[in-house]
């Protein structure tokens, strides 16, 4: 099957069923204990930083974890899994100097996912199995001081967060990603330098991938951290026309419910929806079992508003597997068709409706 009937497919079975996503990466790699020697292995025991922490690293050090965990998660029930990529940016990678690393992490990372997917696949050929590059927000924000006594101050700029995407993007696609997905969007200026940049490299090499986004929710303001709105959010990328948009992270399935609902209600495409299993204990865990997670996406999916479903931090397989079983004789949602007007954002949305 080529790639452009692998897409095809895609589009034709989120039309049909709910799509399963994976969960947490992070949870599963924090089961394995591994101490700085761990994630170092053998290539890097000399590097002059701690790297302790870096799990993008891991699919360079620690290649049979990494692939083992997304079997995991396709065994779960999992459609689509995440590429371990989620820092793998220049910009990320300078925390530990491993700058220089970026586009090989990004080889790696879907290279293992691609191998996973495609041994799923071949167990049960009535069933594809997708990769989703992702693509991380980085550790900076274009919209935001990170200096409060110099509100005018960047610490990153559109260019230089355009460059780093693009070349995550390129080594995505080299490793064999059948999908990008722009995820966990805080500011809405690096969402929009990732999409340029993919788009920039969609074009240079002649594809057409399907591109997803995912925005963040910080808290109960129920706005991202740059300031907007679920509403504002989506009108300030529509005209990327994504495969799909959603939330994840930040909040558990039951304060995500209200921001989900509008987005199911202003997005003309597939709606996504991974949130985490609760919000941090006092110990930094997550308590939400997969039961209750499952009952919850059960009832956003009977509801009719969603369309891609999974976990994010704290979730596990179990968690996968129960969402997938709770959701998989749910007819998925009907992206409504809106009214042709004038559609634009700041921090909250503003519609002019055509006369």
């Amino acid at each position: 099957m080529t790639r452009e009937q692998r897409l095809a497919k895609l589009r034709g079975i989120a039309a049909r069923r709910i799509l399963v996503i994976d969960g947490a990466m992070g949870t599963m790699i924090q089961r394995h204990h591994l101490d700085e020697a761990g994630y170092r292995g053998e290539r890097f025991k000399d590097w002059p930083r701690d790297v302790k922490g870096n799990n993008d690293l891991l699919s360079v050090t620690q290649p049979d974890i990494i692939r083992d965990i997304h079997a995991q998660y396709l065994a779960a029930g999992a459609d689509i899994i995440e590429t371990n990529t989620f820092n793998s940016t220049s910009i990320s990678l300078a925390d530990y100097g491993m700058e220089a690393l970026a586009y090989e992490l990004n080889v790696a990372g879907a290279r293992l996912a691609r191998e996973a997917a495609d041994a799923a696949e071949a167990a049960d050929p009535s069933r594809p199995r997708y990769v989703a590059g992702a693509l991380g927000p980085t550790n900076r924000t274009a919209s935001i001081s990170p200096v409060v006594t110099d509100p005018g101050f960047r610490n990153v700029d559109f260019d230089e967060l355009r460059g780093a995407y693009a070349e995550q993007t390129r080594g995505l696609i080299d490793g064999g990603a059948d999908v990008l997905l722009v995820e966990t969007v805080f500011d809405t200026l690096n969402a929009k330098a990732a999409l340029f940049a993919v788009e920039e490299v969609l074009e240079e090499r002649g594809l057409d991938l399907p591109v997803m986004i995912s925005g963040t929710i910080t808290d109960r303001s129920g706005r991202t951290l740059s300031g907007q709105t679920t509403e504002a959010f989506w009108n300030s990328l529509r005209h990327v026309r994504p495969f799909s948009i959603g939330l994840n992270c930040a909040l558990g399935a039951d304060l995500m419910r209200p921001y989900v609902q509008e987005l199911a209600r202003v997005a003309d495409v597939p709606v996504s929806a991974y949130p985490n299993a609760g919000l941090p204990n006092e110990f930094g865990g997550y308590d939400e079992t997969p039961a209750q997670m499952a009952q919850s996406l059960r009832s956003w999916a009977a509801d009719g508003l969603v369309n891609i479903v999974g976990g994010c931090c704290g979730t596990t397989p179990d968690h996968i597997r129960a969402i997938a079983e709770a959701v998989k004789d749910i007819t998925p949602r009907v992206p409504p068709v809106p009214d042709r007007a004038m559609r634009l954002s700041g921090l909250e949305p503003f519609t002019m409706a055509a006369f």
